[in-house]
């Protein structure tokens, strides 16, 4: 089975064994929402030039073990730069990218 996922509108998560017409969605997904079948789920933008980002990953990060992880939110800047998880599914990644948000101002740990 193929490890390349792409996101269609509505959110809807579809495998794409075909190489190429994975690497022209990926291409054309960057800035797209990730609701209209895109990659961005989420960015917030804080004081400081710090931000959080909430990505669909488009790749199977598990790794063979386990349901496929595809979102990650990281945290650019500040105390917490780097600062990465990732998730299973979009309702986790949601969940997860409000807590980084809390974590950047200083809330979380």
């Amino acid at each position: 089975m193929s490890n390349r996922y792409v996101a269609k509108p509505g959110g809807v998560i579809e495998v794409e064994p075909d190489l190429l017409r994975w690497a022209g969605w990926y291409e054309e997904a960057a800035a797209k929402p990730f609701e209209e079948g895109g990659r961005r789920v989420d960015r917030t933008e804080l004081a400081d030039g710090v931000y959080v980002s909430t990505v669909f990953l488009a790749l199977n990060h598990a790794f063979g073990s386990g349901p496929p992880v595809l979102f990650e939110t990281m945290i650019f800047g500040g105390p917490h730069d780097e600062y990465q998880e990732r998730y299973t599914t979009v309702e986790e990644a949601r969940e997860g990218h409000r807590r980084a948000v809390e974590r950047a101002k200083g809330g979380g740990t």
